[in-house]
């Protein structure tokens, strides 16, 4: 019996192995969600000519080891157990004792849930290997956004060709479907970005959206942009009308609008085809 066998016969095993998977992505993707930003300004700063930020070492994503951000300990093996080392610290780095931010065992919890959820809905099939690609690519950017408003070109760009390259086999849509959705999407919120600035005179959002949105496209195909775009919208004007109502946010201040085109691409990965025929059933076709 091999391997593949055990794991088809035993959902629950597989579900496991998938979860802890899940932990160690997370784990992965908090160092990506502190450095890359970091990254890109010392790149934005080599390219303008400006000295580079004065460090102790090289920073990458690999190196140096992982590291407290108060007092710059490296954190052991040991202590670096997704979730479990937070609570076997509670909570506080060994060296100094400052209080470990819980948005770490959070980002980890998070990605084995939904790394779990796709699992469990896709099976043991290619269809898992990419929508996990898809939404630990989806966790990072929402965060780096709501963080930095700033979407990756690291991130978007490859994973647009990624989800092209996966559209040959295909995994969701078939390329021509793909690749029109890459097209369309881009097009669709950079047409939106003009007539609003054209309108208005203000920036409604950032070309990163852009690139999202076309991103999405590539995976999905174009049939699944119209509910990613709604399921955004409605997101985000609840989101920014609670901001306003309940914490007195200036409705000119800009709302980080990757974060729900993420949501929306996530849930429309899973979920296409109900929204699909939600959608015929709407306009009775």
């Amino acid at each position: 019996m091999t391997f593949l066998t055990i794991l088809q016969s035993n959902s629950t095993t597989y579900l496991v192995l998938i979860g802890l998977l899940g932990l160690l992505i997370g784990s992965f993707l908090n160092v990506v969600i502190y450095r890359l930003p970091i990254l890109l300004n010392q790149r934005w700063q080599e390219e303008q000519g400006e000295q580079e930020s004065k460090t102790s070492q090289p920073l990458s994503l690999s190196i140096p080891r992982s590291f407290c951000p108060h007092c710059r300990h490296s954190i052991s093996m040991l202590d670096n157990i997704p979730i479990f080392s937070y609570l076997w610290l509670r909570g506080r780095c060994r060296a100094c004792q400052k209080r470990i931010p819980y948005r770490y065992p959070l980002i980890e919890f998070f990605t084995c849930l939904l790394s779990i959820i796709i699992a469990n809905h896709f099976g043991i099939s290619l269809a898992t290997i990419t929508a996990l690609l898809l939404t630990w690519a989806l966790i990072a950017l929402s965060i780096i956004d709501f963080d930095h408003s700033v979407l990756p070109d690291d991130i978007t760009l490859p994973f647009l060709w990624l989800g092209l390259f996966f559209s040959l086999f295909p995994v969701f849509q078939n390329s021509e479907d793909c690749i029109l959705g890459a097209i369309a999407g881009y097009l669709t919120l950079w047409t939106i970005y003009w007539l609003f600035k054209g309108l208005t005179g203000k920036e409604g959002m950032g070309y990163g959206d852009f690139k999202l949105l076309a991103m999405l496209g590539a995976w999905l195909g174009w049939q699944a942009l119209p509910s990613v775009i709604l399921i955004a919208s409605i997101l985000g004007a609840l989101i920014g009308i609670y901001l306003m109502i309940f914490q007195g946010r200036d409705k000119n201040q800009p709302i980080p609008f990757g974060p729900f085109l993420a949501i929306g691409g996530w849930m429309t990965l899973l979920w296409q085809n109900d929204f699909l025929l939600f959608y015929f059933k709407l306009f009775n076709l």
